[in-house]
């Protein structure tokens, strides 16, 4: 399983929210790039990153934030947020970002999805943010009222691999991950899934771990050092700790 250390941007602020609202945003690290080094320097491979201003207002708006990592660093840089046009997936896809996240679209318009992945394939992967088990787009802040589960069947029928799920009840809480919402959608589709939200400790990446899953991000517990990020890809790695 990888780790995905998390970075979230607003107004080009590493920041990180509480369930989805923006009314609890908390600055977190005083530099992205510096914030990405830290990062790549304690082992890990990939990083998850969201443009919080665009996922609210549905266009790109903290671009340079991002393509500085992809540049001046060797982290994969998978990133979502605002991404619902294919001139958008382009752009980006030529800037270098390893991993587009599709997330408002994904709903809306079915048709970009499949489009998306018949021009990158496996660089295409779709955010399901769910909340008491049905999607929300735009930033979280609408309800789409389509089941997780049944979203995750349909990306998968559209040649999506991979889904990122976000239980938003959970998100930045440190309360633990949702791992029967997880256990279920991994079992539903054959996707490659990567578990997102409520995070602590290295006991809930065992969990996901032992799931089976492909893969965990990881922000909050990173930043108030409640899992260490080099422990965390060890374990993964099947290392033991402290080695």
């Amino acid at each position: 399983m990888i780790i995905l250390p998390a970075i979230d941007i607003k107004d080009g602020q590493c920041v990180r929210l509480t369930k989805g609202d923006f009314a609890t945003v908390e600055r977190v690290a005083e530099d992205a790039l510096e914030t990405a080094l830290a990062f790549q320097a304690a082992g890990a491979e990939w990083i998850h990153m969201v443009d919080l201003d665009g996922a609210k207002e549905g266009s790109l708006k903290n671009s340079p934030v991002f393509l500085e990592v992809v540049k001046n660093t060797a982290l994969k840089v998978e990133l979502g947020g605002g991404i619902r046009t294919m001139e958008s997936i382009d752009y980006y896809a030529e800037q270098g970002i390893s991993r587009i996240i599709i997330g408002s679209a994904a709903i809306s318009n079915p048709e970009l999805v499949r489009e998306a992945v018949g021009k990158y394939g496996s660089r295409i992967a779709v955010g399901i943010d769910a909340r008491n088990e049905m999607v929300s787009a735009d930033g979280w802040l609408t309800d789409s009222g389509v089941s997780y589960l049944d979203l995750a069947k349909r990306m998968e029928a559209a040649g999506v691999g991979c889904i990122i799920f976000t239980d938003i009840s959970k998100d930045g809480t440190l309360s633990g991950p949702n791992l029967e919402q997880l256990f279920r959608i991994n079992e539903a589709v054959s996707c490659d899934i990567i578990a997102s939200g409520g995070i602590h400790t290295i006991e809930d990446i065992a969990a996901l771990k032992e799931m089976g899953l492909y893969g965990a991000i990881c922000g909050k517990s990173i930043y108030k050092g409640t899992l260490s990020l080099k422990d965390a890809i060890a374990h993964c790695a099947g290392e033991q700790l402290g080695k």
